[in-house]
């Protein structure tokens, strides 16, 4: 199934863990990297452009791809790397046979409810996906590694810098 499948927000959330069995755990893990007690001159904020369903998979590639970059240009103590979405909704999927004929064995694809599939975060239009805190010196290094993570978002996002 293609991520695109579930990007679009049109339904009710599904977040009732207590009542949907065998929910997989997200994959993400650390939501806050770098030095979280630091005083930083800037924030950088990569803000959602659209409104969307972005997975767990996603928010961790994205953790990961401005995570490296800033640690390995700044130091680990020079920056403060947050994730601000959690993934709360459950994505289903309805699984199909991948065999010759396939469309004899299955019936009843109109309104397929599925099984749990992994979990995604809800985004609303301008709401802060990561921010990014550094001094002065790593604005640069610090526009790249959240350039490398828009690049892991399924919809348009805007770096955006505050004083």
């Amino acid at each position: 199934m293609k991520a695109k499948n579930f990007r679009k927000v049109d339904s009710m959330p599904y977040t009732r863990k207590e009542f949907i069995g065998g929910v997989p755990q997200p994959r993400i893990t650390k939501f806050t990297m770098g030095n979280p007690e630091g005083d930083f001159d800037l924030r950088l904020e990569l803000v959602a452009l659209d409104e969307a369903h972005i997975s767990h998979n996603a928010l961790e590639a994205a953790r990961i791809a401005a995570n490296r970059l800033l640690e390995k240009n700044l130091g680990r103590k020079n920056y403060l790397l947050k994730i601000l979405p959690y993934p709360h909704n459950v994505i289903r999927h309805h699984k199909r046979l991948n065999v010759a004929q396939a469309d004899r064995f299955q019936e009843g694809m109109k309104k397929a409810y599925g099984k749990p599939y992994g979990t995604a975060a809800r985004v609303r239009r301008g709401q802060p996906l990561v921010v990014v805190g550094v001094n002065q010196g790593g604005v640069s290094t610090a526009k790249e590694a959240l350039r490398r993570a828009r690049a892991k978002f399924p919809i348009p996002c805007r770096i955006i810098v505050y004083q």
